[in-house]
């Protein structure tokens, strides 16, 4: 069986990690496509090189763009790779402009789809994302739902025939990544100037184009994080440091330590470092679930319900709506008590992963 993968933001790169690991362990090829969506070094290179994966076999360099001109450009560019290739499988991941260009550019060729992270549902028609994945899922061939709740929304579109719940791979290289950091074979992080491990810090991260493009918006979220009593360490998105710029916003503010991204190693031994998250990132949420960290995000809605449902997670849309103390009283909240479960699954997505497009090969369950 032979097996494309197309990747091209940090996220997917998180999740390629674990992917990659279980099909080295197998017969099958596996080829991976890195559309370039994400060309910053720090959000790209420091993974390849951290989590251990294989370098690309193929590297489309699309750099940025809008959202029609990026898709575009990674659906002309995957044309002959796929038409060249001809695998078994395209698995595309998540939600970026790659994964539907991926998806788009497959099925166009008659080439099975499979759709990691399928089923996330914000409903929030605003988000880029939200159109992303609902699109990736119907036109997919077999959906690799993370969670429960996942497989209740595919069902609910009418898709529960194709969805297979496989667990969430992120699960598999957070739970790795951890153990390794606490047995100190990874480097302390890099944090900001200013912020003193040794003592109790706030991690922040800041990239989505609600919290970031409209001006008022962004300066009043970090004037609410200037305000915190906990030193913030942000570690700043090229996205959040452009739009900052643009908007002469001064992010070192306050309580504000401003940062560089960290290679995943270096992020998650940073959220074990603090005494909780700020963020609005649909990964970092579900990281400090896994790494017992209470988590404050900004924003209505989120993908991880489960975060929010055992009470490590609390939706914050406009903290600047609150008092000063409403704020710092939610960010420096209590720990829960209460057991989370596992429902992001036990820490071996990638092995189903693998068992499921075996079973699934040509795009339809085998009897």
């Amino acid at each position: 069986m032979k097996v494309i993968s197309i990747v091209g933001a940090r996220p997917q790169l998180v999740k390629l990690a674990p992917i990659a690991a279980a099909f080295a362990g197998t017969e099958h090829e596996h080829f991976i496509v890195h559309t370039g969506q994400h060309y910053d070094a720090d959000l790209s290179d420091v993974f390849f090189d951290g989590l251990g994966i294989p370098d690309p076999d193929v590297h489309l360099g699309v750099g940025s763009g809008s959202h029609g001109v990026q898709t575009g450009a990674v659906l002309s560019a995957l044309d002959p790779v796929l038409e060249r290739e001809k695998p078994d499988w395209v698995l595309v991941y998540g939600d970026t402009n790659s994964t539907i260009a991926g998806a788009l550019s497959a099925v166009k060729m008659h080439l099975p789809v499979a759709h990691l992270e399928a089923g996330l549902r914000s409903f929030n028609r605003r988000m880029p994302e939200e159109h992303n994945r609902v699109l990736t899922d119907h036109c997919a061939d077999v959906l690799l739902a993370p969670t429960e709740e996942a497989m209740r929304h595919l069902a609910d579109e009418g898709l529960k025939d194709r969805a297979v719940l496989a667990g969430d791979v992120m699960v598999d290289i957070c739970l790795k990544i951890r153990d390794d950091v606490l047995a100190g074979k990874h480097p302390a992080p890099v944090l900001p100037e200013g912020i003193d491990p040794s003592e109790p810090f706030l991690l922040a991260t800041l990239h989505r184009p609600d919290n970031t493009d409209d001006p008022e918006r962004l300066r009043a979220i970090v004037d609410s994080l200037a305000g915190l009593p906990l030193p913030v360490a942000l570690l700043a998105h090229p996205r959040l440091v452009a739009r900052a710029a643009e908007h002469g916003i001064e992010l070192n503010t306050g309580s504000v330590h401003v940062g560089r991204p960290l290679p995943y190693a270096g992020l998650v031994a940073a959220v074990l470092a603090s005494a909780g998250v700020v963020t609005d990132s649909g990964g970092l949420q579900k990281e400090a679930f896994l790494l017992e960290r209470i988590t404050t995000t900004i924003r209505p809605e989120t993908e991880w319900v489960e975060t929010v449902d055992t009470g490590w997670n609390v939706l914050v849309p406009d903290p600047h709506t609150l008092s000063a103390d409403e704020w710092a009283a939610t960010v420096t909240r209590a720990v829960p008590t209460a057991d989370p479960g596992t429902p992001y699954g036990d820490g071996r997505a990638a092995q189903n992963v693998v068992r499921i497009m075996e079973e699934w090969k040509g795009g339809s369950r085998h009897a």
